[in-house]
C-alpha cells in the first residue's frame, strides 16, 4: 500500500490483501474485501471506491481516469481474473468475469454478469438482471434468479471464505 499526494488507501483489518497486490492513493474499500496475487488498485489519478463482499482476483487492475471519472464498486461485487475495471461505476451483485474490460463512463446495473473476455465500450449503460458479452459487449440474456444466486452470490461468499485461509 502506498500513499500519494496526501491520499492513502483506507481498508478495513477483515479485509484480505495478499502481499504483491498494488494498491495505492485515494482506495476506500468496504468490509470483507480481498485483493488477490499482482492486482492492482490505483487510486492515484482520482479515488476508488469499494462496498463489501468485493473481490479483486488475481492480475485485476482497476483504475480511474484523471479528473473525470472515478471508479465506485457496490456490495458483492466479483472482478475477475486479468480483469481491468477502468473510470466506471458498478452496482450491487455483479460479477466481472475473467479478462473483461470495463471502459470510462459505464454503468453496470445490479444483478448482471459481464462475460470472459467482453469488453463493455465508454458510456455503455448495462442494464440490471442481464448478461453482456462479446466486443464490444451486448445483452445477450436476461439474468435468472437462480444464476444470481448460483453464481453471483456464491462466488462474492467463496471468495471471502478463501481469503480466511490467508489470514
Amino acid at each position: 500500500m502506498k500513499s500519494i499526494n496526501g491520499k492513502h488507501p483506507q481498508i478495513p483489518e477483515d479485509c484480505f490483501i495478499a502481499e504483491n497486490a498494488t494498491i495505492v492513493g485515494d482506495v476506500v474499500m468496504g468490509n470483507e474485501c480481498s485483493v488477490w496475487f499482482n492486482a492492482v488498485i490505483r487510486g492515484d489519478v482520482n479515488y476508488i471506491k469499494m462496498g463489501n463482499k468485493v473481490n479483486v482476483q488475481d492480475g485485476a487492475i482497476i483504475h480511474a481516469t484523471y479528473k473525470t471519472s472515478p471508479t465506485t464498486i457496490g456490495n458483492h461485487v466479483s472482478i475477475g481474473h486479468n480483469a481491468i475495471v477502468h473510470g466506471c461505476t458498478i452496482h450491487d451483485n455483479v460479477l466481472i468475469g475473467m479478462g473483461s474490460i470495463v471502459m470510462d463512463d459505464c454503468v453496470v446495473e445490479s444483478n448482471t454478469i459481464i462475460a470472459a473476455g467482453a469488453v463493455v465500450s465508454k458510456n455503455t449503460r448495462v442494464e440490471s438482471g442481464s448478461i453482456y458479452a462479446g466486443i464490444p459487449a451486448k445483452k445477450i440474456k436476461d439474468i435468472s434468479h437462480e444464476l444470481t444466486k448460483g453464481e453471483i452470490e456464491r462466488i462474492a461468499n467463496n471468495y471471502v471464505m478463501y481469503s480466511s485461509w490467508f489470514k
